[in-house]
């Protein structure tokens, strides 16, 4: 899933998990939180998604 500009943004002030990509927790409106989201340069979301970007409330740099 490639993300908007307003994700992009928030995204570059993560830390790297590793060279160009970011290990993420996406948070849901529906209180639910995916982790261990693979995002590569800031704006893909690496494998199946089951959730749309109007899906998600905030993303966080995750501790997995």
């Amino acid at each position: 899933m490639r993300l908007s500009q307003k994700w992009v943004d928030k995204l570059v002030n993560l830390p790297e998990s590793g060279m160009g990509y970011q290990t993420v927790d996406v948070i849901l409106k529906n209180g639910s939180t995916v982790r261990g989201l693979i995002v590569i340069n800031c704006q893909d979301i690496l494998g199946k998604v089951y959730f749309s970007e109007d899906d998600i409330v905030d993303i966080v740099a995750s501790d997995i």
